[in-house]
């Protein structure tokens, strides 16, 4: 099939956390015999921050973030037998939203992908009947989501939707794998984040309260916007981290961290890149707590969970080279057993045939 995906970017993962997601997901599409055009905007200093080439599999087309580019792109959907609009592309959310669901021919596939549904269903409850992505809804035939299981499922489908499925991150072991160590990403402990402000409290707590504690422990933070916040003397930062370099950050550290934001935390279900990354890697990954872990990695075995600072704090000065090592190699195995790209491409696969194959009969 033809799919058309509006989508954010996927050739920059700067301020762009779904970039590992789409390319993971959209490579293993085209592996299946799909056509993927994705449209992205040239916003946000992206293209000027770009970590990957244009791939074989899809054709990027970068638009220009102005009106007359936003409706030569919307025109396009036209041409696609899927259309797909991803949550936060980040400039003309909604006219890209409202503008390709016109355009789409009748007999398309029309999906919304959310990367983000506990941020937008929080939008979606303080809006009014009249907000566009609530009008859509129960005109979609699919929802598809990063995340959230069986609470943002049945919120959409409160919203309307008429079928929400979680198509979760996962790992493609091509990209994401063990590498030799490198000298600058060494820490006892590394986080990987964006600042948000509705994650940083909790890496005040999961993070920095643990470096504060042990000053005589090395901590290294990556990530955008991070350059003006107070720290403690022994956590060093490095700025934006490229995708082609997450091997080496997560491999080198005794541990890396993940700390989910607020909303993510609440709603549960909702691994990040992030862990799968880490997992890939052969890392010993520390997490804060969150319902439907185990559907991914075992506690204590594959995974270490903290309830909050001191027990970070905790995890790290009980934990040796060695049990890091055994926790990271189990992760990694689990992680390979069930949890890569080519598993998510399958139910997205089947998802797609059993929607055409309705649109046919209903059509016959």
């Amino acid at each position: 099939m033809r799919i058309a995906f509006y989508g954010s970017s996927l050739l920059s993962s700067y301020w762009n956390g779904a970039a590992t997601y789409y390319r993971g997901l959209l490579s293993d599409l085209a592996r299946r015999g799909h056509r993927i055009t994705f449209y992205e905007p040239d916003a946000f200093g992206r293209q000027q921050h770009r970590d990957m080439d244009p791939p074989d599999w899809a054709e990027v087309r970068v638009w220009p973030a102005t009106e007359a580019g936003l409706h030569e792109v919307v025109a396009e959907a036209a041409l696609a037998d899927v259309v797909v609009k991803a949550s936060g592309v980040g400039v003309y959310d909604e006219e890209l939203l409202t503008g390709v669901l016109q355009a789409a021919r009748p007999n398309a596939i029309r999906i919304f992908w959310d990367v983000d549904a506990p941020a937008t269903l929080a939008e979606l409850r303080d809006a009014g009947p009249g907000d566009p992505l609530r009008q859509a809804l129960p005109t979609l035939d699919l929802v598809l989501t990063y995340g959230g299981g069986p609470p943002v499922v049945a919120a959409y489908e409160g919203f309307g939707a008429r079928r929400c499925v979680p198509v979760y991150n996962a790992l493609d072991p091509a990209t994401h794998h063990p590498v030799p160590a490198e000298p600058r990403f060494a820490a006892d402990l590394a986080f990987l984040g964006n600042r948000l402000p509705d994650r940083e409290a909790r890496v005040e707590e999961f993070f920095l309260r643990p470096a504060a504690a042990l000053p005589q422990r090395a901590f290294l933070i990556g990530g955008n916007g991070w350059e003006s916040k107070e720290m403690p003397a022994n956590v060093r930062h490095l700025g934006h981290v490229y995708t082609r370099e997450h091997n080496a950050f997560n491999t080198t550290p005794l541990a890396v961290l993940n700390i989910a934001r607020d909303s993510m935390a609440a709603i549960g279900y909702s691994p990040a890149t992030r862990v799968f990354e880490a997992a890939g890697a052969g890392a010993c990954l520390i997490t804060d707590a969150w319902i439907g872990l185990e559907l991914f990695l075992q506690e204590g075995e594959e995974v270490l969970v903290a309830r909050d600072g001191a027990d970070v704090a905790a995890h790290l000065e009980a934990l040796t080279p060695e049990r890091a090592r055994r926790i990271g190699a189990a992760a990694r195995a689990r992680i390979l057993a069930e949890h890569c790209y080519v598993s998510r491409g399958a139910t997205v696969d089947a998802l797609l045939r059993e929607q055409a194959g309705r649109k046919w009969e209903s059509a016959a």
